[in-house]
């Protein structure tokens, strides 16, 4: 049918060509002239038949254009309506239906055809609705009686990306998906021969451009697979990258340039907000093995007006970009190396290290403690909650080494178990750390340490990693205590008497754990000053939260100091260096004498306020059964009236940070509930009920 089709529109094309040759007479084609009109029609003919034949193609996918997409392909009912005229009179036939299959009918028949059957019966994709085609498009296989199958199992859809025809809908959305994962989309099919798939067109349609906080990148169609793609993005993690830049943020003011290094570039864009919004008082240096990660870094850079160095020392202009136009409005400069993570820790020194791989990081730590500098920073996003969170106990053993199970402070457990990781590679080193602030959220574990060089600082580390009794009856926990003397029973360190009164064995061992602090409050409050003047609205109450976790209390208190100013936002006072004390260098480079490592110590000292207790206790785990418990907010203030310090966790929203018990905990819980009274208990003394309960 496609021949006769292809013959009769070339009839058709001579015959306009002979009527406008002898029309009025007034001009008539020589032998000459007419050769060369034949031409043009054996040529436009046969063009025809290549062009249908790409069509058909799976392989041309780029080259096609929308005169070229197929009739079945439309975005609103009105231009499928529109492939025939149903205003007309007389009967019409369906234009994507054979005659064999659907006979010619009246307009008002057609209609309903058109919107029942095609246009309900479709596969969609970036607002492109793939109707149901009937039309013998595809070369379907000869039964074994050399007969063509019957015209329904002829029903298929066009690709609306490569054209392609494909028979079933759960077939072609898989096939979409492929497209998707191999970032081929809608660009493709509608882009011309003058812009290119590889490179960011202007309106957007190769590439996703992506904003955050004040910084752009680009992204590919298929980023938030990592399996599919090398320049892998999460919009998940916001918070991850606002808390990191916020504690880069306070150690530039404590000295600066820093040496900063983003070990797993990606899209490079946590090295573009430390470069973009830090400038001068940073050296950032991105880095990723993937060839194609460090390309689209690169690309981000000139997106940013921000000049590239290729190797150190040396400055290049980004890819693509202009040489002048470029280096005319560059605001930062930012060096980009393909080179893996451990080779490039091992070669140079580094102020501030991030490593946030995909999964666990434990593979890179002795290489970021190596040569990092005293007093630096090195902050680790953990991404396999898996295994942090007990659910892959093994996984657990394996990376960790450490022992644990499934409890009700699971993301504080994960948090510990992190840094007591973190602590050995860096004792490997000879070297201490300080945390400065731990995280556990949802999707990733983040913790913040300073560096502290020495044998001595290391052992004080080291003293810190310890073994957790867990009760499995009532989760009562405690850190066992240091000594060198044998204990016969361990389960005397716990407060509670469950060993005595239930048979077998009622704990279990978990660990090795961190058992310091989690949190430094002065650095925090720094933090909380440096996400206001930065504008990071979505982290403020976070870091509000975790300053009153630090002091374990309720009360927004204040920072007293005649030599600081103070900065209060939603009843926090923040405490804040002047400017002149906070430029810790001068323009030759050298450090000036107020900022010594000796008197670095002795402020570090004293951001550190008065330990935290450790872990929490959830109020709807030990809650009472027939009893209403206070509201949250009632019960930490009866805890506070009660002696004991008590402040909100944010680990768990239902959780309870406090130095009191588990038996004192249940005791002030017991004694501000409310007995949930029923009909036949209307009349029974309180006093009782509250004696049947205990």
């Amino acid at each position: 049918m496609a021949e006769f089709k292809e013959a009769d529109a070339e009839q058709l094309h001579q015959e306009d060509v002979d009527i406008k040759g002898g029309d009025g007479g007034s001009h008539t084609l020589d032998p000459e002239e007419s050769q060369p009109a034949k031409e043009d029609v054996s040529s436009a003919s046969s063009t025809v038949v290549k062009s249908e034949a790409l069509v058909g193609d799976s392989d041309a996918k780029s080259s096609i254009t929308t005169s070229d997409r197929h009739i079945s392909i439309q975005t609103k009912l009105e231009g499928l309506e529109g492939l025939t005229d149903l205003n007309g009179a007389g009967r019409k036939a369906c234009p994507l239906c054979p005659e064999e299959k659907f006979k010619a009918c009246y307009s008002h028949k057609l209609r309903r055809h058109l919107q029942n059957l095609h246009w309900k019966v479709y596969a969609e994709f970036e607002g492109q609705r793939m109707c149901i085609c009937h039309l013998p498009c595809r070369q379907l296989k000869p039964s074994p009686n050399g007969d063509q199958a019957p015209g329904r199992l002829g029903a298929h859809y066009h690709c609306v990306v490569c054209s392609v025809t494909i028979a079933r809908k759960t077939d072609m959305i898989s096939h979409l998906k492929r497209h998707v994962n191999k970032g081929e989309t809608e660009a493709s099919y509608l882009g011309s021969s003058d812009v290119s798939f590889e490179e960011p067109a202007p309106s957007g349609l190769a590439f996703e451009i992506m904003k955050e906080l004040g910084t752009n990148v680009q992204l590919m169609p298929n980023h938030t697979t990592p399996q599919k793609t090398d320049t892998y993005f999460n919009r998940k993690m916001k918070t991850n990258r606002q808390l990191v830049f916020c504690s880069l943020a306070v150690l530039a003011e404590e000295r600066n340039p820093l040496d900063c290094l983003d070990a797993f570039g990606a899209t490079g864009i946590m090295g573009l907000q430390w470069a973009k919004h830090l400038r001068n008082a940073v050296k950032v240096t991105i880095t990723d093995v993937n060839e194609a990660c460090v390309k689209m870094i690169r690309e981000n850079c000139q997106l940013n007006h921000i000049r590239v160095e290729g190797s150190r020392g040396s400055s290049r202009v980004p890819d693509g970009g202009a040489g002048g136009g470029v280096d005319g409005m560059t605001i930062a400069a930012v060096e980009v190396a393909k080179m893996d993570a451990n080779v490039i820790m091992h070669l140079r020194p580094f102020d501030y290290i991030h490593l946030d791989p995909f999964g666990t990081a434990v593979n890179y730590l002795d290489s970021a403690f190596r040569n990092v500098r005293n007093l630096g920073i090195i902050s680790v996003t953990s991404t396999d909650t898996s295994s942090l969170y007990s659910k892959s106990l093994n996984v657990t053993l394996r990376h960790y080494g450490s022992n644990i199970v499934r409890t009700e402070y699971y993301k504080e457990l994960a948090a510990r178990m992190v840094l007591a990781t973190v602590a050995r590679s860096a004792a490997r080193c000879n070297k201490g750390i300080e945390v400065l602030l731990a995280v556990a959220l949802e999707h990733f574990v983040l913790v913040v340490v300073r560096v502290l060089r020495g044998p001595t600082q290391a052992d004080e580390s080291a003293k810190r990693i310890r073994q957790l009794i867990h009760c499995q009856w009532c989760e009562e926990r405690v850190f066992l205590k240091q000594g060198s003397m044998v204990e016969e029973n361990l389960y005397r360190q716990l407060p509670c008497h469950c060993h005595g009164s239930m048979p077998g064995k009622t704990a279990v061992e978990l660990g090795p754990l961190w058992s310091g602090p989690l949190f430094n409050t002065g650095f925090l409050r720094r933090m909380l000053f440096a996400a206001v003047q930065h504008s990071m609205d979505d982290i403020q109450p976070l870091v509000k939260t975790l300053i009153c976790e630090s002091e374990c209390t309720t009360l927004k208190s204040s920072v007293h100091g005649t030599a600081a100013l103070t900065n209060q936002e939603c009843g926090v006072v923040i405490k804040v260096q002047k400017v002149d004390e906070c430029n810790t260098s001068d323009h030759s480079g050298k450090r000036k004498t107020g900022d010594e490592p000796g008197n670095v110590m002795k402020k570090l000292k004293s951001d550190a306020s008065l330990e935290h207790p450790a872990f929490y206790y959830s109020i709807h785990r030990h809650s009472i059964r027939g009893m209403n418990m206070p509201k949250l907010n009632k019960f930490l203030q009866y805890l506070t009236e009660a002696g004991f310090r008590v402040s909100r966790t944010h680990f768990d929203p239902t959780g309870v940070r406090t130095d009191a018990t588990l038996d004192q905990f249940k005791a002030v819980l017991t004694k501000y509930s409310v007995p949930t009274y029923t009909n036949s208990s209307a009349t029974q003394n309180p006093e009782e009920t509250l004696r049947v309960v205990e």
